[in-house]
């Protein structure tokens, strides 16, 4: 075929209109008196988070399905509901945006309600209903029958909608959500029934983007990329539906630059490969760091008969992950040369919408801030997020860890209202201060096997984003159990990156790193000389603004004490940092400091809860430039 007629075709193919659903106004006012951040002003009812949510993979043809939905909370076992009023999707019914701030708990369920007309224009075969993400089973309607159901509140999924479609005219999709938060042992994060200290309001419902998709039978559902940088090979996989024995795949690498967007994607093509496992011979590659977070556009075509049947827009960028030795040490290397990495704890919470960010200015807000600081990595704890901040990470230059959301943890406080029985399974022994001693919990192997399933739902929803680097399965023992099994697991699931095991204790010494935490200020108590060496949390300096908390109380707290000024942090923080640079010297090799915001009473945070700084950037980020220069 003449490739430019190719490119002409497939440029049309790619081309769309993006479609957003209008519901009825409805008089719509954030719920509580609690802080709110000053996007939370800035919340369309009508349209909320309008943006196109998978910025690694976009089509033309979509409706958003945002906005306020009829809603009832009902004893767990009801069939069915009677709207009470109006939530404001995709913001969790907890949450002040949600318009409600009610809470549901394990004995109740949560049902949600709306119509959407399906545009005329939609000429594919099929229509694809997405969620971002619900917390934790949703069971889903279309038109009366049953489209499906998913447990795992951090991933997204869809169902294919198409044979429930009336031919014209409303539609009606119902969704009922279940979610047992702490008195479970779903996977859960922070999140418990008896909010304090570092444990945080319960989420459930929709808490990300409800959308349609307009899609043909044959279709690109994904890929992963990997980079070779021995032979300048950008090694594409593609994830193809309902291929035909004679269509053909191909994969074009496109002009990219720093910050470049899908959505607005390059004409101009640098290289192509066809076949759904691609290889693109790179010609001078830009590679993607910290300081010049490059991407490149990726174009994704399925031909059938000359025609495109499915084309596609994404974007990667080109950087390797390795294990070093530097200075007699082991290091982390980005694209093979060592590189130190600092950056914040980030729990990803917010004051008005909970695991929401309000808008997508904010959701960008933190990641920029990030960089402001002076850091080069986050550290996103016991949490997922949206696509899109992980887009802005790899568009700003922003190394990440990802975490897997906890099943347990060792508070007792919070654990007091819990089963007993569920209490005991989630025990073991913590050892944050030694190779040995620590023990697994006793988890059933119904909790493990969920666990397996949705650590691999997370792992093939975020791997296509090359700024993550690190994945961490457990956290200071919080329900960890099987670790060797978890790491191998892990590992088979993404080869690519690095394994933090079991940040903060119960080392087996089977990943790649281990991570010791020590509070307020940086220590490595336990050092092994075959893995790489980082302190996983550390730092916690405390500084609580009036007019900027979430409760007014002396419980607000942190982990170094609670400072009366400013320059009282920054003196401690300056301290610690040069302490930071003797361990730096030694081996460690990479830091994560608690953290980036204040969340509810934890007065931690670099900005409050409500996202003002509380200390002055240029003296921080000096301070942190310094610490990562420090590693010869």
């Amino acid at each position: 075929m003449n490739k430019s007629f190719f490119a002409a075709v497939v440029a049309i193919a790619c081309v769309g209109s993006v479609l957003t659903a209008a519901p009825k106004k409805y008089v719509w006012s954030p719920a509580g008196d609690n802080i709110k951040t000053k996007w939370a002003s800035e919340v369309n009812p009508s349209a909320p988070l309008p943006e196109y949510p998978r910025p690694q993979l976009v089509r033309g043809n979509w409706l958003n399905l945002n906005g306020l939905w009829d809603y009832a909370i009902t004893p767990e076992k009801a069939t069915d509901f009677t709207a009470e009023g109006k939530i404001l999707v995709p913001f969790a019914v907890e949450s002040s945006l949600s318009g409600v701030g009610k809470h549901v708990g394990k004995e109740n369920a949560l049902w949600y309600e709306r119509t959407f007309t399906v545009p005329k224009t939609w000429k594919g075969e099929k229509v694809l209903l997405h969620f971002g993400a619900v917390d934790w089973k949703a069971d889903v309607w279309v038109n009366g029958s049953k489209a499906g159901s998913h447990t795992g509140g951090y991933t997204p999924f869809s169902f294919d909608i198409t044979s429930l479609l009336k031919k014209s005219g409303k539609q009606t999709i119902r969704v009922r959500v279940w979610d047992a938060t702490d008195q479970g042992w779903q996977p859960r994060g922070k999140q418990v029934e008896s909010p304090q200290g570092i444990w945080y309001t319960p989420v459930t419902g929709i808490w990300q983007t409800v959308w349609l998709e307009n899609v043909p039978s044959t279709r690109v559902e994904g890929y992963t990329v990997a980079a070779n940088l021995e032979d300048n090979i950008l090694k594409v996989n593609v994830d193809a539906a309902n291929l035909k024995g004679a269509d053909l795949v191909r994969v074009e690498l496109l002009e990219g630059g720093i910050g470049y967007s899908a959505e607005t994607p390059s004409t101009k093509v640098l290289a192509a490969s066809d076949g759904p496992v691609a290889a693109l011979k790179l010609v001078s590659p830009k590679l993607w760091s910290p300081d010049s977070p490059y991407l490149y556009g990726l174009r994704i075509s399925i031909m059938r008969n000359g025609q495109v049947i499915d084309c596609v827009n994404g974007y990667t960028s080109v950087r390797t992950i390795s294990k070093v030795k530097s200075d007699g040490y082991n290091r982390m290397a980005l694209s093979g040369k060592p590189l130190f990495q600092y950056g914040p704890l980030d729990q990803g919470w917010w004051p008005d919408g909970l695991y929401t960010a309000p808008t997508d200015d904010a959701l960008r807000f933190d990641v920029e801030k990030t960089r402001e600081f002076g850091f080069n990595t986050i550290r996103k704890h016991i949490k997922v997020e949206p696509a899109r901040w992980y887009y802005w990470c790899d568009a700003l230059g922003v190394m990440v860890w990802q975490d897997m959301p906890c099943i347990a943890d060792h508070s007792k406080g919070v654990a007091q209202s819990r089963d007993p029985q569920l209490v005991k399974l989630q025990a073991n022994k913590w050892a944050h201060d030694s190779l040995l001693g620590g023990t697994d919990a006793s988890v059933p192997q119904q909790w493990k096997d969920n666990y397996y399933k949705e650590w691999g739902e997370i792992i093939k929803a975020l791997k296509v984003f090359q700024c993550i680097i690190v994945w961490v399965p457990f956290n200071e023992g919080w329900g960890q159990f099987d670790t060797p099994k978890v790491v191998e697991f892990t590992r088979s699931q993404d080869p690519t990156r690095l394994i933090n095991e079991s940040s903060g204790g119960n080392f087996v010494l089977k990943g790649d790193i281990l991570d010791v935490h020590h509070y307020p200020g940086p220590m490595m108590n336990v050092f092994e000389g075959k893995l790489v060496n980082v302190l996983g949390e550390y730092g916690g300096i405390g500084l609580p603004v009036e007019g900027h908390l979430w409760k007014i109380t002396d419980k607000n707290w942190g982990y170094g004490g609670v400072k009366k000024s400013a320059s009282e942090v920054v003196e401690q923080y300056r301290a610690f940092a040069e302490r930071l640079k003797v361990f730096v010297s030694t081996g460690c090799s990479a830091a994560i400091y608690t953290q980036t915001t204040d969340v509810e009473v934890e007065v931690n945070g670099l900005m409050t809860y409500d996202r003002m700084v509380k200390v002055p950037e240029a003296e921080i980020c000096k301070i942190n430039k310094s610490v990562i220069e420090s590693m010869k």
